[in-house]
């Protein structure tokens, strides 16, 4: 498996004026734009860093995975996404090393990546998202 970088940060919000308002205003970072994933049931608010962004994420409903997330263990970091070369051969190669995947086929993610998560129980935690894109 070939990880190429830190595609980019995702955080967990309530509310996407208030923290664009923290990230835009105050840090002074572009926004860059909006995108609705319906499937995961979440807005993301892209904030380019260099080579990598910050995500924000915001749930469309109640019974979102963001929304479930921020009802657990409040608004914050979500997860860390690398970019790989192959997303495919990144899944496979993790798989016959025994990480439990929550993914384990690429599918469509926001800002044109596909996307896979591994499963926190196998990563000490951590939310692992592998991201590709063409």
């Amino acid at each position: 498996m070939k990880i190429l970088k830190i595609d980019h940060i995702g955080i967990a919000i309530n509310q996407i004026d208030e923290s664009k308002l923290f990230w835009n205003d105050i840090l002074g970072l572009d926004f860059e734009g909006t995108e609705t994933v319906e499937t995961q049931k979440v807005i993301t608010h892209f904030f380019p860093v260099g080579e990598s962004k910050v995500e924000l994420l915001e749930s469309t409903s109640p019974d979102g995975p963001i929304a479930k997330f921020i009802e657990k263990k409040g608004p914050g970091f979500h997860h860390i996404a690398l970019r790989v070369e192959n997303i495919e051969a990144a899944i496979e190669e993790l798989k016959n090393r025994g990480v439990r995947l929550i993914d384990e086929t690429p599918r469509d993610g926001a800002d044109g990546a596909r996307i896979a998560f591994l499963h926190p129980g196998a990563t000490n935690g951590v939310l692992i998202e592998l991201c590709e894109r063409k």
